[in-house]
């Protein structure tokens, strides 16, 4: 290049090549990758080649030769003042290789990248992707299964053409399809607790129980409290369908929808003394 020129860092004396713009950038000051000193890079300005001299007896300075080899080091410019514009933080100057006897060699480019051996994914064999595909499958169909399994009740509710299916299924598996149970649409409309006269400590239990919902409901159990004055309870009992509901209800298929099931149970309860009760419905 016909403006290049070369410095010199007085403190390590590593030589740099430069431009004539580069060392205008800063008015001269340069900053020794190597040592990390601040310089003038004009003031420091040396000639590779060798001067040529008409006396064989001159003593020829070798530090105007500059060293037989050069510690190679990337060096920075000095740090811009606040002004600086992204352009002239960008600026950089190329490290100068030096050789033997003042032959000089092109320095590579700062920008180069490493080449590096780009290696393709091992591809998965035509047998692999089958099998991943078939468990793919398999676990689709069990989770499917274990669905329907698990949702039957709500299933046999929303769509009654699914029942023989279903029961089959519940018939290998053991389970059974039952009405769905959703105890906040159930209501007990009215409820009374009577001795009987005729019968000493023999009480007379009737009540009124309502499906609110849109959906036939399985029955619900019943919790009978007897309790003293004193609202405390003297004996509890718990009653199944089977206990309350008269003998023509359909139990398997349920509470049907915004109907009402009337109840009547007779208790023994000669051996205790009441004065109240309590009544509640609950899924066991």
């Amino acid at each position: 290049m016909p403006d290049e020129k070369f410095t010199r860092c007085p403190s390590c004396r590593t030589v740099f090549r430069v431009t004539a713009e580069q060392l205008a950038m800063r008015g001269g000051q340069v900053r020794c990758g190597h040592c990390r000193t601040l310089f003038d890079g004009v003031d420091h300005l040396v000639a590779l080649a060798p001067p040529a001299f008409d006396d064989e007896d001159a003593v020829v300075d070798e530090t105007d030769l500059g060293p037989p080899t050069v510690t190679l080091r990337d060096f920075q410019p000095p740090e811009p003042p606040p002004s600086a514009t992204s352009e002239a933080l960008a600026a950089a100057i190329a490290e100068v290789p030096i050789q033997p006897m003042g032959s000089v060699t092109p320095a590579a480019p700062m920008s180069s990248l490493p080449e590096f051996d780009v290696q393709e994914p091992p591809r998965r064999s035509g047998a692999a992707t089958v099998l991943y595909a078939i468990g793919a499958l398999v676990l689709l169909v069990a989770l499917t299964i274990q669905a329907i399994y698990h949702f039957r009740d709500s299933l046999v509710a929303h769509w009654p053409a699914s029942r023989p299916m279903l029961t089959r299924m519940c018939a290998l598996a053991g389970c059974a399809v039952r009405p769905p149970r959703e105890i906040a649409d159930l209501a007990i409309q009215t409820s009374d607790l009577q001795a009987d006269p005729a019968h000493r400590g023999l009480l007379t239990l009737t009540a009124t129980l309502r499906n609110r919902g849109a959906l036939a409901l399985a029955y619900p159990y019943l919790e009978l409290t007897l309790t003293d004055a004193q609202d405390q309870a003297v004996v509890r009992r718990a009653l199944s369908p089977g206990d309350y509901a008269g003998g023509t209800a359909d139990l398997a298929a349920g509470i049907p929808p915004n109907a009402e099931v009337p109840v009547k149970v007779f208790i023994d309860a000669s051996a205790t003394t009441q004065a109240g009760y309590r009544l509640y419905l609950f899924y066991p």
